[in-house]
């Protein structure tokens, strides 16, 4: 049966629970040098209108890996350039491939592609969410810290599309969720609105030390985004009290790790000496993006056969 992940909250808790435990041990499987190889004959397309390093490689290089083959399909190049409608282009591909990993600057685009499209789509990252990102991201503290119940998580920085896949999942595995933004930078109402309605322990405040106090997660992004390098200036200057460094580090709980979902601007929202430090798990986190992808190619292109 088809099934998409356009944003977290397409999956329940039994879904994201399965994908930890397949991506933990596909992990071990690789470091091992005992690989399963499921998605032999299959093929992966990757639309992309953003650029990507992690996010493409990591799809590509799962593919791979699990025995198919990734075919990188730059937006410019498609004919919907020429205003070819999306539906053609997304039933047209579903006759090719056996998934779709999307990258675009509009949710509605990867939505419209779900819509149409017979194979099962995946949101690589919009300017509204980033789902694949934050269950690698919750595969990494779950190794990390054996557990994700009955722990604080402090996101620290901008409202952004990482920061709304964390609040979904906040709602689907509730989890403890503190969020420290600007006034003018908050994440969206209606996620937050969505995420509270679930029973979402969901706390959002402009102080940075509040949201980080006790917690055991630190977590932090750039504070422009792609599209938005005409406000990286201004941005600076009102982030620069969010800085996570060692100061902000010292009102967590002694064990906190801290995480980033790359690129970092060092010294800008994170300092080098908290991103190269003892509590650093972000070159853990990254590498669990490959074995996370691996995890959802495979749950989405076999339950597409069953």
């Amino acid at each position: 049966m088809k099934k998409d992940i356009i944003r977290l909250l397409d999956l329940d808790k039994d879904d994201c629970e399965r994908l930890f435990h397949r991506a933990i041990a596909l992990k071990e499987s690789r470091r091992s040098g005992s690989e399963p190889m499921p998605l032999r004959g299959k093929t992966l397309g990757l639309i992309f209108e953003k650029p990507s390093t992690r996010t493409r490689l990591s799809f590509e290089a799962a593919m791979a890996q699990l025995g198919g083959t990734p075919m990188f399909i730059s937006a410019r190049d498609l004919q919907m350039v020429r205003d070819e409608p999306v539906k053609d282009t997304a039933r047209v591909l579903s006759r090719y491939l056996d998934a779709l990993a999307i990258r675009s600057y509009s949710q509605a685009l990867v939505e419209e592609f779900a819509r149409f499209s017979t194979i099962p789509v995946i949101n690589a990252l919009t300017d509204l969410y980033h789902p694949i990102q934050v269950l690698s991201d919750l595969m990494t503290v779950l190794e990390a810290k054996g557990r994700l119940q009955d722990i604080k998580i402090a996101w620290v920085g901008d409202g952004n599309n990482v920061a709304n896949s964390w609040i979904n999942a906040a709602a689907v595995l509730g989890l403890d969720l503190a969020l420290a933004c600007p006034e003018r930078y908050l994440p969206s109402d209606a996620i937050l609105s969505a995420a509270r309605a679930r029973g979402a322990q969901v706390t959002v405040t402009s102080e940075p030390a509040e949201a980080v106090s006790g917690a055991e997660v630190i977590y932090t992004d750039v504070w422009a985004s792609m599209g938005q390098e005409e406000q990286a200036a201004e941005r600076k200057r009102i982030f620069a009290p969010f800085q996570v460094n060692a100061a902000l580090l010292a009102a967590a709980a002694e064990d906190a790790i801290v995480m980033h979902c790359l690129p970092a601007h060092r010294e800008e929202e994170i300092t080098e000496e908290v991103l190269e430090g003892p509590q650093s798990v972000v070159w853990e986190q990254s590498e669990n993006k490959l074995h996370m992808h691996k995890a959802v190619l495979e749950a989405l292109i076999q339950a597409q056969g069953a």
